[in-house]
């Protein structure tokens, strides 16, 4: 394909003003031919900032439009099962920011859905195309090597970065009834996982993981493969998780506390008997802050640390660089629905030591 992918973007929040409208505006592989969203003042300041000319009233229709070769769902987790299986059966191609739904039992009818031969469903995992991420995974020695690991995510939440280093539109004119309804919708698909009787801090804490988590959960899985299970996990007032994978051999401890100091403390450690592996991750709302891989390992004589990096490259835009591989080259994607949906399963075995039924 050497003309640009033409994509419409359902959702213009901030992600998408952070992350995928100035990528795809920088990127002459792709073309932001359509946009929507439920609050017209952001789709037309989105259409003056980037000069889209073509506003769908509604999801349905931008999906439905003939000009585009992929939809980008950008919106809320509550609207992206509807989304999803709309989109995959227009035949376009589609990527749906994580989660790719709030459940296993959403996205299980979706992997149903026959697909045209080289359609792209890809799910944003952009932690797992970090170029340490990826240097990790390739320098990572045989699992029966591996004595630990550990996975963090310890971090103050996106507005204290954001709005001391971007300016995003927030509409006004979004109708409270509609935000409402999310709202709703939004409990009631955590609560048919967790029960109905499920104290307010549980049902946030697996929210928690549906968000925030899921890059940890992904990342994991894609370096060490699935857990054989949950062998523990325990929450304090919703935003304070700890978990614990059984591998067999060793286990992953994961942790994530979300709290108001400001720093963003995010990686993994992977520990052999000789060797420590430390990868971080900054906070993805300041674009092109460096990430590293350390490996430190030691003889009996003596010990060395070699670094890989520091990387500056935006893993949003490797990701996109996947993304696009995928559509042109036909290279497999490495995050399918069907990956996802291992996700959706390791939130569900977290969340019942919350909330056991």
């Amino acid at each position: 394909m050497t003309n640009p992918i033409k994509v419409g973007l359902i959702g213009l929040g901030e992600v998408a003003q952070l992350m995928h409208l100035p990528l795809l505006a920088d990127d002459r592989r792709f073309a932001i031919a359509a946009i929507t969203d439920v609050s017209p003042s952001l789709v037309e300041y989105v259409a003056g900032r980037y000069g889209v000319s073509t506003r769908h009233p509604d999801a349905d229709a931008l999906i439905a439009d003939p000009a585009l070769d992929a939809v980008f769902i950008l919106t809320p987790d509550h609207l992206h099962a509807d989304l999803l299986e709309k989109a995959i059966r227009s035949g376009k191609h589609v990527f749906v920011e994580k989660p790719a739904c709030l459940t296993a039992e959403q996205l299980r009818p979706i992997l149903d859905i026959a697909r045209r031969p080289g359609q792209v469903v890809f799910v944003g995992y952009m932690r797992r195309f970090s170029r340490p991420f990826l240097e990790l995974k390739q320098r990572l020695p045989p699992q029966s090597d591996i004595r630990h690991v550990r996975i963090r995510d310890i971090i103050r939440e996106a507005p204290f970065f954001v709005a001391q280093t971007r300016n995003i539109f927030r509409p006004t004119d979004v109708p409270a009834e509609l935000i409402a309804e999310g709202r709703g919708r939004t409990q009631a698909m955590l609560r048919s996982v967790m029960g109905e009787d499920c104290p307010p801090d549980a049902l946030r804490a697996y929210q928690v993981l549906t968000g925030l988590s899921s890059h940890s959960f992904s990342a994991m899985r894609d370096l060490l493969g699935p857990p054989r299970g949950c062998s523990y996990a325990t929450q304090h007032n919703g935003e304070t998780v700890m978990a614990v994978f059984d591998y067999g051999h060793f286990s992953a401890l994961y942790e994530a506390v979300i709290d108001d100091v400001s720093r963003f403390d995010a990686g993994i450690e992977v520990l052999t008997q000789r060797q420590h592996f430390k990868m971080n991750y900054d906070t993805p709302y300041i674009r092109n802050l460096p990430t590293r891989l350390e490996i430190t390992a030691s003889s009996d004589t003596c010990t060395g640390t070699e670094i890989i990096g520091p990387v500056y490259e935006d893993p949003f835009r490797v990701e996109l660089d996947a993304f696009r591989d995928s559509i042109v080259n036909g290279t497999p994607n490495r995050t399918t629905l069907e990956d996802s949906l291992a996700d959706l399963l390791l939130f569900k075995a977290v969340g019942r030591h919350f909330h056991p039924r």
